[in-house]
């Protein structure tokens, strides 16, 4: 089959959107599907206002000739940003059935940043999303959510962890007083660091990625470690190392990266929010907690193996096969 992913996110940004979608990408094409990637690299583009690694494709009118020339048998619309809103006009002018995906909760994101009414928002993700065959969410909880916000055609597509690079590996060599509550994401307002900055643990606290609110964290917060921008080998030695992951937002749809601590044998400590509940739900890998150091305290009694063991539940195959059953041929509109 040849499927065609159009999206707003892509490489060289480091999110869980991207890193889905290139290894989902890298499985299909190992069972010998051509898969062909519309990104904004194939476009003019300027930095996204407060998030400058998105890029906003310009002269997105040249999808229709992009998309003619691949020729797809099915196309998924990742994003909704302009090169989404394009692929499904294209789609919908030529009666072809299309799939979306939900990965991002917008409407809170752009609240956080504007104060835009958040039913405004979802009013016009619920327009985008309802013209396609099938709109793919990662979790339980986000599909209720969607459901009660009146959204239609929603199903199921997990995701996955590579448990041959996260992994327990050796501890001592990081050098910080013990426990290390560390964090890993993109360092912004939407992902509420400063809950879990704010906490009084014994301890340290590691925060590991980039992002708009890094350096001005690291002038308010002169006790935590702050990395910036790991490379994943160095990524995954750092995860191994940590004693508790501490998860502080709210607004994720899933979180990679838990999957990513947890098959590093390390616990989750977190909100009582989607992506959380789902991920650990009742197994004994951490702890959920509206107070989050209650949380991340109570996280360190859990044990390293059955951390592990949760994970290798997990895993892209599974996440791909799911995505494929869901795939809509463009002939089924």
């Amino acid at each position: 089959m040849r499927i065609t992913i159009v999206t707003d996110a892509w490489k060289p940004q480091v999110n869980g959107v991207v890193r889905t979608l290139g290894r989902t990408s890298d499985e299909l094409r190992s069972r010998g599907h051509a898969v062909d990637i519309v990104s904004p690299l194939d476009f003019k583009s300027l930095p996204c206002p407060t998030y400058p690694e998105i890029r906003l494709s310009l002269n997105v009118w040249h999808i229709d000739r992009r998309l003619a020339d691949l020729a797809p048998d099915a196309v998924h619309i990742a994003t909704e940003g302009p090169l989404g809103w394009a692929a499904r006009r294209w789609c919908l002018r030529r009666g072809y059935a299309f799939t979306t995906a939900y990965h991002t909760r917008f409407p809170e994101y752009v609240g956080l940043r504007f104060a835009v009414p958040l039913g405004a928002s979802y009013a016009l993700l619920r327009r985008f999303h309802d013209a396609a065959a099938r709109v793919m969410v990662a979790t339980p909880s986000i599909e209720r959510d969607l459901r009660e916000r009146g959204f239609k055609n929603l199903a199921r597509w997990s995701r996955g962890v590579d448990t041959d690079i996260f992994r327990p590996g050796e501890r001592d060599w990081l050098d910080l007083p013990r426990p290390i509550f560390l964090h890993v994401g993109r360092v912004a307002v939407e992902k509420n660091i400063k809950a879990f900055l704010d906490l009084d643990l014994p301890g340290s606290k590691l925060v590991i990625g980039d992002g708009p609110q890094l350096e001005e964290l690291r002038r308010e917060y002169p006790g935590v470690v702050f990395t910036g921008l790991l490379d994943e080998a160095e990524l995954a030695r750092h995860y191994a190392a940590a004693d508790v992951f501490v998860f502080p937002s709210k607004t994720d749809t899933f979180g990679l990266v838990l999957l990513e601590a947890l098959a590093s044998g390390v616990p989750v400590a977190a909100y009582p929010a989607p992506g959380p509940i789902d991920v650990l739900g009742d197994a004994p890998v951490g702890a959920i907690d509206e107070d989050l150091r209650s949380a991340a305290l109570r996280a360190l009694d859990a044990k390293s193996g059955e951390c592990r063991a949760h994970a290798l539940r997990y895993s892209w195959a599974a996440a791909t096969d799911q995505f494929l059953s869901t795939l809509a041929p463009i002939g089924n509109a």
